[in-house]
């Protein structure tokens, strides 16, 4: 008996490293010292060196069962975009600007190539937004994992002038609300998605005349990363009062977290255009649209609060940026919340 028959094959951990190594040289940013392969990942303070009062800020978050259709499709090249993005995100809502990511997969069993296509995804989402792959770890699970399983998740760190984080404690009534399109569902709401469709290949391979694609490649659809879209925004001169990353949860969860007391955010629906995989999934699983707005992004992958003074500008400086932006709302005073209307 060795440790390979017990489930655990060491040969095929190295065979991984070796082939992900071009991928995350990639993300290298000057301030990583070292490489590929220690116990750790340096990063230089340099990156923030300058700021007044320096902040670092963290995220971690997984793909969640959004896995399950890469499992079906046995398409692995853009779950790791998923990942960054949930994690990077979260911060650049914050105010903050990526620095570092790692990622951590646990798998049934290590298939060298598989592992290379995922971390490959995880790279790439890296190098959208600036962010450098320092690091990460492959876990081989046998027995507690089927062989052809896996799980991902991340942690990200990124830095912020105090001065710069976006906190919400100055909005006020009459401020604008401004919507970042989403390209689908993202990376939430999938253990309702799975209820609402057959979880089959041939469903997933099924060419819907309204996707313009078949289901799998609208599910599948990486979720937008928008840290160089808020840049975007920063450098117009723009401040941005609150910004709500819409994960799970919807709007009724994630709008109201950007909030202060007594003041209320109201999103009128039909402002701006909404992916088409969410009235399939509205007409396939008879979904109740108040739950559907509690559930997923329907379309907003990011909301913003700034001065109606500012509203044009933020939507061209996003739009400039490559995504699509709407005027979606405003903020009125009352109870803390959000209608949608």
């Amino acid at each position: 008996m060795d440790y390979k028959n017990a489930g655990v094959d060491i040969e095929a951990g190295y065979a991984s490293v070796e082939l992900i190594k071009k991928h995350v040289k990639k993300t290298m940013r000057p301030e990583v010292l070292g490489g590929l392969g220690g116990f750790s990942g340096a990063f230089s303070m340099k990156a923030f060196k300058d700021m007044e009062n320096p902040v670092l800020m963290s995220g971690t978050d997984g793909v969640g069962t959004k896995l399950k259709i890469a499992f079906i499709m046995d398409k692995h090249d853009t779950i790791g975009i998923d990942c960054v993005a949930m994690c990077v995100n979260d911060i650049a809502c914050a105010g903050a600007e990526p620095l570092f990511f790692l990622d951590y997969i646990a798998c049934g069993k290590n298939y060298p190539e598989k592992i290379a296509k995922i971390v490959e995804g995880v790279a790439e989402g890296c190098s959208m937004c600036g962010s450098a792959l320092i690091g990460g770890e492959t876990a081989e699970h046998p027995d507690l994992m089927p062989e052809d399983e896996y799980d991902l998740a991340g942690f990200a760190v990124g830095a912020c002038d105090e001065k710069d984080i976006i906190t919400g404690k100055d909005i006020k009534p009459g401020d604008t609300l401004i919507g970042i399109g989403s390209s689908g569902v993202h990376s939430n709401g999938f253990s309702l998605v799975r209820k609402v469709f057959d979880m089959t290949k041939e469903s997933l391979d099924t060419y819907y005349d309204e996707l313009g694609e078949t289901l799998g490649e609208a599910l599948l659809r990486p979720t937008i990363i928008y840290v160089k879209a808020l840049k975007a925004v920063k450098d117009s001169g723009v401040k941005v009062k609150g910004c709500s990353h819409i994960t799970g949860g919807g709007f009724y969860e994630n709008i109201p977290r950007m909030l202060p007391e007594n003041v209320r955010a109201v999103v009128k629906k039909d402002s701006y255009s909404m992916p088409p995989i969410f009235e399939l999934m509205k007409k396939k699983g008879d979904l109740e649209e108040h739950m559907m707005y509690n559930t997923f992004n329907m379309g907003l992958g990011m909301v913003l609060a700034v001065d109606p003074s500012d509203a044009d500008k933020t939507v061209k400086a996003l739009k400039d940026a490559g995504e699509k932006a709407f005027i979606v709302g405003e903020i009125v005073a009352g109870e803390k919340g959000v209608d949608v209307l």
